[in-house]
């Protein structure tokens, strides 16, 4: 589902999520997330409170947008959120977040995003095309 150029895309760049929960939409970005070997989407959770709110009341639903600002070549990524407390995940996350701000936060878990839609949002003929 996720081709080289959206996976390329993902690496570089940083993400925005999108949740909704009793029509209040709530957006973010992350810096903290990672592309699984088997196409499913990490993310972090240092400071997503409403996002988590958002999500158990939604069954999981999320968005995650990423685009180049210079190219302006980008994607939308529709699909379901499964968070996590252990393991491996979160421990690199962990690692990475304590790291970062010498001990002053650490990763309370993770979102694990399973994709079920990828769609372009590029400007040209290819804008709302679905992969």
């Amino acid at each position: 589902m996720l081709n080289e150029n959206v996976k390329k895309l993902l690496a570089e760049s940083m993400w925005d999520i999108a949740s909704c929960a009793d029509d209040e939409p709530n957006v973010v970005p992350v810096a903290f997330k990672d592309v699984t070997e088997d196409g499913k989407l990490v993310i972090g959770d240092v400071f997503l409170e409403t996002t988590l709110n958002n999500l158990r009341a939604n069954g999981g639903r999320i968005a995650i947008s990423v685009y180049d600002e210079k190219s302006l070549e980008g994607y939308q990524i529709k699909g379901v959120a499964e968070y996590v407390t252990k393991g491996a995940v979160v421990d690199t996350f962990k690692a990475m977040v304590e790291k970062m701000f010498n001990g002053a936060a650490t990763a309370k878990g993770a979102l694990i995003i399973t994709p079920e839609k990828v769609i372009v949002t590029t400007p040209g003929a290819d804008n709302k095309k679905v992969l």
